[in-house]
């Protein structure tokens, strides 16, 4: 069955910044066939091609000029598994958290701390996404994709997605080259049980919980939705900022400037600083340039409180890094892809 594509096409519910913008083609695919159909078809072979999930990381300034893809390919399957583990293969088009909630309800662990990360699954490797301890990239095993130059379909393994911290291949050499369809995640039937960080005990100490899978993906929820917006609600993208990654000798020094400085340590030579924390303590907060802003509740969390367009976002977005670069002497990067 080929794809129906249409012209001239508002992504207003495609992004979740709730920005008005048209996209000169679209499209939905929903199997490796339609993907296939899609890229014999001549007049699009001119055409930029953006591949869309669920628009959840994403900030669109100006209309896309050329071909959005929306990813549907669905399917969560048990392809293997022993004593220790299940490995799972899952459809690029699965919602991130629906895949959370199925592991939880089947005891699986590796993935619960990244509970109510919005987005679908086939984003989870391009972004490398993380919170509370964990990685998406500590599950990851193999990531099949189709090369849309080649036409070829192709498989890697999680060492040749080059993962680092909210980074992939999939940013960088592939970038706008490849249409993911399916991620194989190795889960474990041991529960892991990742509560160093204090919020996440703090909250099942709260609600009178032991750790288990479940119990943290419900204290994560729950911390989650007290500090990040609705965006049927407010517009927003959740975090739009990176915590940035400094040596030590920078972080004493803004230690000794700033005591109450938030950090996790990264590595043995690195510290990662709290973004959110930053811009907080920059007076940054809950400020608003129209209906741009940031949040009253999570500085980390820019939002468009009515009609502000993408550009006034990130008008606001390289403000607060100005203000963040004299204060501390920090380049904040945006975490949010900028279209």
């Amino acid at each position: 069955m080929m794809s129906i594509i249409k012209r001239n096409y508002s992504l207003k519910k495609h992004n979740t910044f709730n920005i008005d913008v048209k996209a000169k083609y679209f499209t939905i695919i929903q199997n490796e066939k339609q993907i296939f159909n899609l890229l014999q078809e001549d007049f699009l072979l001119k055409e930029k091609i953006l591949i869309l999930g669920s628009g959840s990381n994403i900030l669109f300034t100006k209309n896309y000029n050329g071909i959005v893809v929306f990813n549907q390919i669905k399917g969560i399957k048990i392809i293997e598994e022993d004593e220790k583990c299940s490995t799972i293969k899952v459809g690029a088009g699965e919602k991130w958290h629906d895949f959370v909630l199925w592991s939880i309800k089947r005891n699986l662990s590796g993935i619960e701390n990244l509970a109510l990360i919005p987005g679908l699954v086939g984003a989870s490797p391009i972004q490398n996404i993380g919170a509370y301890g964990m990685e998406v990239k500590n599950t990851i095993q193999k990531i099949h994709f189709i090369n849309i130059k080649s036409k070829k379909k192709i498989i890697i393994n999680d060492f040749d997605c080059k993962f680092k911290y909210r980074d992939s291949i999939f940013k960088n050499q592939l970038r706008d080259k490849v249409i993911i369809t399916n991620v194989i995640f190795k889960l474990y039937k041991k529960p892991i049980n990742n509560i160093k960080y204090g919020e996440i005990s703090n909250e099942l100490q709260r609600i009178k919980k032991d750790p288990s899978p479940k119990s943290i993906a419900q204290a994560v929820i729950n911390i989650r939705n007290k500090k990040i917006p609705n965006p049927k609600k407010i517009g927003n993208s959740g975090s739009f900022f990176k915590n940035p990654i400094v040596s030590q000798n920078k972080f004493m020094k803004l230690k000794n400037k700033f005591p109450d400085i938030v950090y996790y340590k990264n590595s043995t030579k690195k510290i990662k600083l709290a973004a959110g924390w930053l811009i907080e303590h920059a007076g940054l907060k809950g400020i608003r340039k129209g209906d741009a802003g940031v949040h009253k509740n999570q500085a980390l969390v820019l939002v468009n409180h009515n009609n502000a367009n993408g550009k006034e976002i990130l008008s606001l977005a390289r403000y607060i890094q100005k203000i963040i670069k004299t204060k501390y002497d920090i380049n904040l990067e945006t975490e949010v892809n900028i279209i």
